[in-house]
């Protein structure tokens, strides 16, 4: 339809090769609005989900299908259908339900974004694409560390030119992992300048991490990245070696950064004012999370509806004062965020859907290596937020998957070929 109105209009006819380089452009460019701009992005994103409609044809209909079957795809699915049930049998207001369900639709693009990358040719620009976006916004946090007044929009945190600390912790940490196995590919491959242009860029995400600004679960997400990063990459030599060197680095930034040592000793402070009933970050994660299990054992199999977190919080308020009043919609651990409201139902679902993407990505190539750092910080940080449900988190979980995913299926595809090729 799209085409045949610009063929009318214009005289012209997009080919297939035009309307695949329109799509990924404007994945591209979704994908680099994402650290900047929430509204920027979802407007690049639904462009892009409309640019994908000239590409859908009858005879795609079969292979799409057997995409979405597939547990990595079906999986997101049945967890925003979930979320779609469970407004059923919540006590809460209708705005409430609804609000539960919003954070769910983002699964719904998953499919979408396997289905586009495992037949396009340019998955590579969205990992380079957003790379760049992140090393500029690297190189603003330091100089609005010493400007404030150069910020694009106003920040709550020094260092952060935009948005806010968790988000920009969350795209450095995964960037400066991502790049390690480039770094020692390049190294062996003898090309020292690229080399340490790759390790320089590394050295800026963690510097910045550590002596400007970072989140507190960065301190458990990073250290579980790299170790995945060892695992994979290093035999048991390399790693001893490269966990010695880790331990250097992370030594020295604590010896030199008032910033981190200063975050790690808010943790006890917190916990202490918590002890008087006030309410601080360490304090009342606590206390939301004692009260989510109690939620949870109210209704342990369906549990208590979509959209019901709000509600319970407020009702177990009620003649409370200081930290026990705090209400809440998230319980900041994605476990429990779950449990609240779909039970053991909702969290062998949640789980499920995790252990299929980590199975996704379990093979080689670079398209794999991604994903697979993007299923494990998310799994971790979920520890202390419920990240798949945020915005800015879960959109980097869907986009990574989803596209990581299209292109690992494609390497898997054209392994056969190759192995045929060599053969002969």
């Amino acid at each position: 339809m799209i085409e045949l109105t610009l063929s009318k209009r214009f005289g012209f006819s997009l080919g297939r090769d035009a309307r695949f380089l329109c799509a990924d452009v404007l994945a591209v460019l979704a994908v680099v609005m994402l650290p900047w701009s929430t509204s920027g992005f979802t407007i690049l994103l639904l462009l892009w989900l409309l640019s994908l409609i000239p590409l859908i044809s009858t005879a795609d209909a079969r292979p799409f299908l057997r995409v979405v079957t597939q547990p990595y795809c079906l999986l997101p699915l049945m967890m925003f259908v979930l979320a779609v049930v469970g407004t059923l049998w919540a006590d809460a207001p209708w705005q409430a339900k609804l609000l539960g369900v919003k954070p769910l639709i983002k699964l719904l693009v998953i499919p979408s974004l396997v289905y586009h990358f495992q037949r396009s040719e340019r998955g590579s620009w969205i990992f380079i694409g957003f790379v760049s976006s992140c090393t500029l916004l690297m190189a603003l946090s330091w100089i609005v560390l010493v400007e404030p007044d150069l910020k694009l929009t106003v920040t709550q945190s020094a260092g952060v030119p935009v948005k806010n600390y968790i988000d920009q912790s969350q795209e450095f940490a995964l960037c400066m992992v991502a790049l390690a196995p480039w770094t020692v590919g390049l190294y062996k491959e003898c090309r020292y300048c690229a080399t340490a242009a790759c390790a320089a860029l590394m050295f800026g995400f963690i510097a910045n991490l550590a002596f400007v600004v970072s989140a507190r679960a960065a301190l458990i997400y990073v250290p579980v990245l790299l170790i995945a990063f060892a695992v994979r990459y290093l035999d048991r030599r390399q790693s001893v070696l490269f966990l010695v060197a880790v331990s250097v680095l992370a030594a020295t930034a604590w010896f030199t950064s008032d910033y981190l040592r200063k975050r790690v000793a808010d943790i006890r402070t917190e916990y202490e004012y918590s002890k008087n009933n006030v309410p601080k970050s360490t304090g009342m994660r606590l206390e939301y999370w004692q009260k989510s299990l109690k939620f949870f054992a109210d209704a342990p199999i369906f549990g208590n509806g979509t959209g019901s977190t709000q509600t319970l919080f407020e009702r177990e308020a009620v003649g409370k004062t200081g930290l026990a009043a705090e209400v809440t919609r998230n319980p900041h651990n994605q476990t429990l965020n779950v449990a609240i409201q779909w039970g053991i139902v909702g969290i062998v679902a949640l789980y499920a859907m995790w252990a299929s993407h980590l199975l996704l990505f379990r093979s080689d190539g670079l398209a794999s290596w991604i994903g697979l750092l993007v299923v494990i910080q998310n799994i971790t940080s979920s520890l202390f937020n419920s990240h798949l449900f945020d915005f800015h988190e879960g959109w980097m979980y869907v986009l990574g998957v989803g596209i990581a995913g299209g292109m690992t299926l494609r390497e898997r595809q054209r392994l056969p070929t190759s192995s045929a090729k060599r053969l002969n």
